[in-house]
């Protein structure tokens, strides 16, 4: 065998072993982003559970509102029912002796 015969096997076996270190790495790596993703995964799932009120409070605050238009309703209807009643009662009552003196 010739000298550049050696020198290509042994370049050959250099390139091998290199490239066997590199996938090695690569499956390093691989296996620790799968563990961080896992981990990951996990955390999001504890946000999600401790954000899902955050997100229900504009449904809440949206309830809230339309009963307050409720409640500003029912407080027009009171006070329109209350002056009624305060002119209807006005209007029934007899004059007082002391009214009629005040008149004539």
């Amino acid at each position: 065998m010739s000298t550049w015969w050696i020198i290509g096997f042994l370049a050959a076996g250099l390139v091998v072993v290199i490239v066997a270190a590199l996938l090695l790495g690569i499956l390093h790596q691989a296996r620790r982003i799968r563990r961080l993703a896992l981990t990951a995964v996990d955390v999001v799932g504890e946000i999600d559970a401790n954000t899902r009120a955050i997100w229900a409070l504009r449904k809440t605050n949206a309830t809230a509102a339309e009963l307050l238009d409720g409640a500003r309703a029912i407080d027009a209807n009171a006070a329109a029912i209350v002056e009624a009643v305060a002119g209807h009662a006005a209007a029934e009552r007899p004059a007082t002796p002391t009214e009629g003196m005040r008149a004539s």
